[in-house]
Protein backbone atom coordinates (compact mmCIF):
# COMPACT_ATOMS: atom_id res chain seq x y z
CA UNK A 1 0.00 0.00 0.00
CA UNK A 2 1.28 3.71 -0.71
CA UNK A 3 0.99 6.21 1.83
CA UNK A 4 1.24 10.24 2.23
CA UNK A 5 3.49 11.38 4.92
CA UNK A 6 2.97 15.01 5.20
CA UNK A 7 5.33 16.98 7.00
CA UNK A 8 4.24 20.05 9.19
CA UNK A 9 6.42 22.76 10.25
CA UNK A 10 6.09 26.38 11.89
CA UNK A 11 7.17 27.83 8.86
CA UNK A 12 8.02 31.25 10.88
CA UNK A 13 9.84 28.86 13.47
CA UNK A 14 13.43 30.42 12.57
CA UNK A 15 14.17 26.42 12.19
CA UNK A 16 17.34 25.89 9.75
CA UNK A 17 18.57 22.12 8.80
CA UNK A 18 22.01 21.49 10.57
CA UNK A 19 24.43 20.27 8.29
CA UNK A 20 24.30 16.81 10.77
CA UNK A 21 20.51 16.79 9.83
CA UNK A 22 21.06 17.04 6.26
CA UNK A 23 23.44 13.93 6.48
CA UNK A 24 21.36 11.72 8.93
CA UNK A 25 18.18 12.38 6.46
CA UNK A 26 20.39 11.55 3.44
CA UNK A 27 21.63 8.65 5.17
CA UNK A 28 18.00 7.60 5.55
CA UNK A 29 16.50 8.07 2.29
CA UNK A 30 18.98 6.46 0.86
CA UNK A 31 18.36 3.51 2.54
CA UNK A 32 14.91 3.96 2.50
CA UNK A 33 15.06 4.79 -1.59
CA UNK A 34 17.24 1.31 -1.43
CA UNK A 35 14.51 -0.60 -0.20
CA UNK A 36 11.74 0.58 -2.02
CA UNK A 37 9.98 1.92 0.91
CA UNK A 38 10.54 5.61 -0.23
CA UNK A 39 8.95 6.13 -3.30
CA UNK A 40 9.22 10.38 -3.23
CA UNK A 41 9.74 12.98 -1.17
CA UNK A 42 10.54 16.64 -1.27
CA UNK A 43 10.49 19.64 0.40
CA UNK A 44 8.34 22.45 -0.30
CA UNK A 45 9.45 26.08 -0.42
CA UNK A 46 7.76 28.80 2.20
CA UNK A 47 4.09 29.60 1.41
CA UNK A 48 5.10 33.02 0.59
CA UNK A 49 6.06 31.53 -3.19
CA UNK A 50 2.37 29.92 -2.63
CA UNK A 51 -0.91 30.04 -4.31
CA UNK A 52 -4.45 28.72 -2.94
CA UNK A 53 -6.86 27.94 -4.93
CA UNK A 54 -10.44 27.24 -4.12
CA UNK A 55 -13.65 26.68 -5.25
CA UNK A 56 -16.55 27.72 -3.54
CA UNK A 57 -19.73 26.05 -4.88
CA UNK A 58 -17.95 26.33 -8.78
CA UNK A 59 -17.06 30.38 -8.19
CA UNK A 60 -12.99 29.92 -8.34
CA UNK A 61 -10.82 32.26 -6.43
CA UNK A 62 -7.16 32.86 -5.58
CA UNK A 63 -5.45 33.76 -2.60
CA UNK A 64 -1.44 34.60 -3.01
CA UNK A 65 0.83 33.21 -0.10
CA UNK A 66 1.95 34.08 2.23
CA UNK A 67 -1.40 32.91 4.59
CA UNK A 68 -0.33 34.53 7.26
CA UNK A 69 -3.30 32.89 9.55
CA UNK A 70 -1.89 29.62 9.00
CA UNK A 71 -0.32 28.48 11.98
CA UNK A 72 1.39 24.95 10.59
CA UNK A 73 1.99 24.59 6.85
CA UNK A 74 3.29 21.21 4.83
CA UNK A 75 6.80 21.97 4.47
CA UNK A 76 7.42 18.61 2.76
CA UNK A 77 6.45 15.09 2.28
CA UNK A 78 6.88 11.19 1.87
CA UNK A 79 5.31 8.81 -0.18
CA UNK A 80 5.68 5.43 1.60
CA UNK A 81 5.20 2.03 0.19
CA UNK A 82 4.45 -0.26 3.65
CA UNK A 83 2.43 -3.47 4.16
CA UNK A 84 0.30 -1.61 6.44
CA UNK A 85 -0.42 1.14 8.54
CA UNK A 86 1.87 0.30 11.54
CA UNK A 87 4.43 0.22 8.93
CA UNK A 88 4.06 3.34 7.31
CA UNK A 89 3.79 5.17 10.96
CA UNK A 90 7.16 2.89 12.00
CA UNK A 91 9.12 4.45 8.56
CA UNK A 92 7.89 8.25 9.56
CA UNK A 93 9.09 7.49 13.28
CA UNK A 94 12.46 7.17 11.64
CA UNK A 95 12.13 10.08 9.86
CA UNK A 96 10.97 11.98 12.57
CA UNK A 97 13.98 10.92 15.23
CA UNK A 98 16.53 11.87 12.80
CA UNK A 99 15.35 15.47 13.29
CA UNK A 100 16.70 15.04 16.92
CA UNK A 101 15.38 17.44 20.40
CA UNK A 102 16.23 20.79 18.20
CA UNK A 103 13.08 20.69 16.03
CA UNK A 104 9.38 20.72 16.39
CA UNK A 105 7.92 19.08 13.72
CA UNK A 106 4.91 16.70 12.66
CA UNK A 107 3.66 14.13 10.12
CA UNK A 108 0.49 13.32 9.12
CA UNK A 109 0.80 10.02 7.57
CA UNK A 110 -2.93 8.95 5.30
CA UNK A 111 -2.77 5.81 2.53
CA UNK A 112 -3.83 6.48 -0.94
CA UNK A 113 -7.39 5.96 -1.47
CA UNK A 114 -8.31 3.75 -5.19
CA UNK A 115 -7.28 2.13 -7.67
CA UNK A 116 -6.55 5.36 -10.23
CA UNK A 117 -3.34 5.91 -7.92
CA UNK A 118 -1.79 2.53 -9.66
CA UNK A 119 -2.42 1.18 -6.06
CA UNK A 120 -4.97 -0.20 -3.28
CA UNK A 121 -6.06 1.42 -0.89
CA UNK A 122 -6.55 0.68 2.71
CA UNK A 123 -10.17 -1.62 2.24
CA UNK A 124 -11.00 -1.58 5.81
CA UNK A 125 -11.06 2.19 7.05
CA UNK A 126 -12.87 1.87 10.04
CA UNK A 127 -10.03 0.93 12.08
CA UNK A 128 -7.58 3.38 10.70
CA UNK A 129 -7.63 5.75 14.12
CA UNK A 130 -7.09 2.81 16.26
CA UNK A 131 -4.42 1.30 14.36
CA UNK A 132 -2.59 4.30 14.24
CA UNK A 133 -3.05 4.51 18.06
CA UNK A 134 -1.65 1.20 18.49
CA UNK A 135 1.57 1.49 16.24
CA UNK A 136 2.36 5.00 17.79
CA UNK A 137 2.11 3.64 21.48
CA UNK A 138 4.55 0.64 20.28
CA UNK A 139 7.86 2.75 21.20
Amino acid sequence: MRFLSMVRINENGGQVPTERLMREMGKLMEEMTRSGKLVSTAGLTPTSQGVRMRSNHGKISRTDGPFTETKEVVGGYAILEAASVAEAIELTKRFLEVHGDEWNVECEVRPFAGPEFGVRGVADTSRFSETCNEAANTR
